[in-house]
């Protein structure tokens, strides 16, 4: 070691121990300038904010006076303790680095004020200052690092036990049973007494943040639907959520929907009718569920809006796909084979069955001439071998479950 280092480490040792002597002082003058500086930690956890103070200060200055390494600096048990705390009082993580920054430099200030004290007119001062900031930095990165962490798991617990009281808050209303109303809209903080649509949001994405995405659809959907109060959020799995909206409209004919699905298409939804008070909060819960088991029967060929309204006359097939997928066969005969040619054909005979029967309203729903809508329907007829107005009901039923499921009923072409 050099002279100048022996030097330089003789006069940063010099600094921990005088300072060592203040630490009370030191530690009330960083505490007070922090509650000043920083409204979200003026709490009740600043008996704990004074010991992680304190204690950091106190490694801090032993590191100094020791010329320990910086870079093997470990957060004192009290610094994570007060980081879990602010976690589990949802203080944002910002607050708790803004402390550390503002403390270092009242730190680092009275530490170059020891050093000015005892200077001399040679350059070991400037040395002096430079190894005690460079310490004092490296000590600081360490631990903030890993308070952070700490803070991270915290709040990660806090939010994972959150979701599932509330989760199970939900699932008791859900029951068909009276409920207590002022006392559940306290539970779940939601309104009851008001209009809501229910939907299912998931996706099959595999992303590990596949919830935050969720949440961000919810958000923005409510958003673009004016809704007056937040959008309850419910997540039922890692990639699946209930979701209420304060809204009476119809939100699978809103074209605000259709918009902000545009925006993340890995994000699915299917959605109930608007519905009042609890019993249509169940109520909507109820269809959107059972227009989310219409979208996992469609697999990969689902839609990405699925609207119960659309789909309730089917929703009980998918009870029993291979029982569904042997009656739209014995329904449609071959129309029922999966071929681009069957599909136009099964397009125009549903809304040609939907129309009434009706070539010029099928020709005007589908832009085409009314001759072509005609000579379509007739080879619809040809196809499935019978016309389609015989078991009419059936056919209508069966045409829909093809527009929906496709691929989970039609079958395959040889």
């Amino acid at each position: 070691m050099s002279e100048d280092a022996a030097g330089v480490g003789r006069r940063v040792a010099a600094v921990g121990e005088k300072l060592a002597d203040r630490v009370d002082d030191l530690t009330d003058d960083i505490q007070e300038l922090i509650i000043d500086l920083i409204p979200h930690l003026r709490s009740d956890a600043t008996r704990i904010l004074h010991h992680s103070i304190r204690e950091n200060i106190e490694t801090a200055l032993h590191g100094l006076a020791t010329l320990e390494d910086s870079t093997e600096a470990t957060a004192p048990a009290s610094a994570v303790e007060y980081a879990q705390a602010l976690a589990l009082a949802d203080v944002p993580p910002t607050a708790l680095i803004r402390a550390y920054r503002v403390g270092q430099t009242r730190f680092l200030r009275r530490c170059i004020e020891e050093v000015l004290e005892t200077a001399s007119n040679d350059h070991v001062d400037v040395l002096v200052t430079l190894q005690i900031v460079e310490s004092v930095s490296t000590r600081l990165d360490r631990v903030v690092e890993q308070v952070y962490t700490a803070y991270e798991e915290a709040r990660e617990l806090k939010l994972r036990d959150r979701s599932a009281v509330l989760t199970g808050r939900v699932r008791d209303l859900l029951r068909d049973k009276p409920v207590d109303i002022d006392a559940a809209e306290v539970a779940i903080a939601y309104r009851l007494r008001q209009s809501h649509v229910a939907a299912v949001v998931w996706s099959d994405d595999a992303a590990l943040d596949a919830l935050v995405r969720l949440r961000r659809f919810t958000t923005s959907l409510g958003q673009a639907l004016g809704c007056d109060e937040q959008p309850l959020f419910v997540a039922a799995d890692e990639r699946l959520a209930w979701v209420w909206l304060p809204t009476r409209v119809d939100l699978a004919r809103s074209p605000e929907l259709g918009e902000v699905a545009k925006a993340d298409l890995t994000v699915a939804v299917a959605v109930g009718e608007p519905g009042r008070d609890v019993d249509g909060f169940r109520r909507s819960h109820r269809q959107a569920i059972s227009a989310h088991g219409v979208a996992v029967s469609a697999g990969v060929d689902r839609a990405q809006i699925t609207p119960f309204a659309d789909v309730a006359p089917i929703a009980t097939l998918c009870a029993d796909m291979v029982s569904a997928r042997a009656w739209v066969r014995e329904t449609l005969g071959a129309l029922a084979v999966d071929t681009s040619r069957n599909a136009g054909l099964r397009e125009t005979a549903r809304v040609f069955l939907e129309t009434g029967g009706s070539y010029t309203a099928t020709a005007e729903q589908l832009i085409l001439h009314r001759n072509t809508a005609q000579y379509r329907v007739r080879q619809a007829e040809e196809v499935r071998g019978r016309p389609l107005r015989e078991r009419r009901l059936d056919v209508e039923l069966a045409l829909l479950a093809c527009q929906w499921l496709k691929g989970a009923v039609l079958e395959p072409a040889s």
